[in-house]
């Protein structure tokens, strides 16, 4: 048994990631005592056989079986001097929270919840349109999969009028943590989430490879983050393509003041264009985006319209 387990986590160093199976305890089992079905217990921690052994480079996958937070636990190993790429994966998060301390429903086995330690070489003031780059990697790959996929300003990626996946940028020091939930499976959400919420699953009208889907979100993720700043009008052009709000009146909340108002766009920055009755308006931050109540026609369908925004770094 020793030996067995010893082989198994010489196999996974080999390659550079987290062992999947691990001994979390063996209970009976003293000094020099011999180990027995009877007398021992062991319990190994396997997560699902759709996550991924390895993911591309220039990323590096921990991966574990339950954790609270994947933003927490890349922060503190980003503060521990963490790489640039380092992927923190998770197949049970505890206490995932999207922008504003929300809640993240990621039910086990069905959902990815993953964070990406960036150390950006460009200006901090740059560093918000990660929150771009990632919503438009998690497009593309959901594109491949279930079509039409829309990015809703400030953090969600949307299909038809439902949530399908959030992100959330939190900085640091001298480095920031893309954390990223996605719905790949599942069919039923909670009741206060039903109407609002939707995976590929649903999307595409069978289940999807958990590791197939992550493989294509860094793959897009590690081209777009290049675009920062040359070659961001390119990763602006994607984002616009897809936005769910142009042309539509909404009501926002920005610096603890409601506003109202039609989006015309993105700014060449990244910020929102908001036309009001008083003029155009430039919003970086926002606490809350919603459609307007009069507003009959609900989102467009994505691909159609021009006009897209950013997720601040919070």
């Amino acid at each position: 048994m020793k030996r067995w387990l010893w082989r198994k986590n010489q196999r996974f160093r080999r390659v550079n990631i987290t062992p999947l199976a691990r001994i979390v305890s063996i209970t009976g089992v003293g000094s020099g005592t011999r180990l027995s079905s009877v007398f021992c217990l062991v319990v190994l921690c396997l997560l699902p056989s759709d996550l991924p052994f390895t993911v591309p480079p220039p990323f590096t996958l921990l991966l574990r079986e339950t954790l609270p937070s994947t933003n927490d636990e890349a922060r503190k190993l980003a503060e521990q001097g963490a790489a640039d790429g380092l992927v923190v994966l998770t197949d049970r998060q505890s206490a995932g929270r999207g922008r504003r301390g929300a809640d993240w429903f990621a039910p086990m086995g069905q959902s990815l919840a993953f964070s990406i330690i960036v150390r950006p070489a460009e200006p901090k003031a740059l560093w918000p349109r990660l929150a771009l780059a990632a919503g438009l990697a998690v497009a593309e790959a959901a594109e491949t999969c279930a079509g039409d996929v829309g990015i809703k300003w400030p953090n969600d990626v949307w299909i038809g009028r439902r949530k399908l996946a959030g992100i959330l940028v939190e900085a640091g020091h001298d480095f920031a943590v893309v954390g990223i939930g996605i719905n790949v499976n599942g069919c039923e959400f909670p009741p206060d989430l039903a109407q609002l919420a939707t995976s590929l699953q649903l999307a595409a009208g069978q289940t999807q490879d958990r590791a197939r889907i992550l493989t294509a979100v860094l793959h897009h993720f590690s081209l777009r983050r290049e675009q920062l700043s040359a070659g961001f009008d390119e990763l602006l052009d994607g984002v616009r393509l897809r936005c769910v709000l142009t042309g539509h009146e909404v009501s926002l909340i920005t610096a603890g003041t409601p506003c109202h108002g039609t989006i015309e766009g993105l700014g060449p920055g990244g910020e929102l264009l908001l036309r009001t009755p008083t003029g155009l308006q430039r919003i970086i931050q926002a606490d809350e985006v919603r459609l307007a109540s009069g507003d009959k026609d609900g989102y467009p369908c994505p691909g159609t319209r021009a006009g897209q925004s950013q997720t601040p770094v919070v």
